[in-house]
């Protein structure tokens, strides 16, 4: 065979490769001659064999691929118009469940505002039947709660009450005088460097009270707070009026 020929047919399977590939109509033939310009009539029928080999496998794959995409479709379609007609199908449910809800909530109010209509018309007769009651009596005034300032002239004064009620003797001037001694006026004192301080149980607050003594001392109606300046005093002078008759007795470090 002449070198040419062999040249030619080389050229023509890769364009047959070309022309496989990108068949997707009945001109598929016309455009392998025209990519080998100069073949000649033998080339030509062998170009011309080789794509009607290649056609029906271009169409054949042209073709499943439409009936697949259709199927698809088909098939997109039908999950579609499914999912529609349940939207619908729930938006009615809902309509029909909130339009019941609503007859039922007015049937609810027009039955209430029927009974509170039936309640006063009862009431009204009911009053016109009873004759009116007499006037209550006047209500008596409430005791005027005593207040005292916050400062140590309004604690001594306010321990003085509770201690005139539970029957602990004690004046002012003893308290006082007691108070400015043991802690200068100062509800927060503590000793730490004493003989109780060195047992552990210092002596606190106002009239120096160790926490035993404030427990068993402790006057009902007072805060159980040791530094609490009423607390300290009422029962500091407790505790005095059983071991000395009461703190106008102390004179000293008791």
């Amino acid at each position: 065979m002449p070198q040419h020929a062999i040249s030619g047919l080389n050229r023509l399977t890769r364009t047959h490769k070309l022309s496989a590939a990108g068949v997707a109509t009945a001109g598929a033939a016309a455009l392998v001659f025209a990519l080998v310009p100069g073949a000649d009539a033998g080339q030509g029928k062998a170009q011309a064999t080789t794509v009607e080999n290649v056609k029906p496998v271009a169409f054949s794959a042209v073709a499943t691929a439409a009936q697949t995409q259709q199927a698809t479709i088909a098939k997109q379609a039908a999950v579609s118009t499914a999912q529609g007609k349940a939207e619908a199908a729930a938006k009615q449910a809902a309509a029909e469940k909130a339009a019941k809800a609503k007859a039922a909530a007015v049937a609810k109010a027009k039955a209430e505002k029927e009974r509170k209509a039936q309640q006063a018309a009862s009431r009204s007769a009911v009053r016109t039947a009873i004759p009116a009651a007499a006037p209550k009596p006047a209500a008596a005034p409430k005791p005027v709660v005593k207040t005292y300032p916050n400062n140590l002239d309004g604690w001594i004064r306010q321990s003085l009450d509770v201690m005139a009620k539970k029957g602990i003797p004690g004046s002012y001037n003893g308290l006082y005088r007691n108070i400015i001694r043991e802690s200068s006026g100062n509800p927060m004192a503590i000793n730490l460097w004493d003989i109780n301080a060195q047992n552990g149980i210092p002596s606190k607050g106002l009239l120096q009270v160790i926490d035993p003594t404030f427990k068993q001392y402790h006057v009902a109606g007072t805060s159980w707070n040791i530094y609490d300046p009423v607390a300290n005093i009422t029962a500091a002078c407790n505790y005095a009026a059983a071991k000395y008759g009461s703190m106008d007795n102390v004179n000293s470090a008791y």
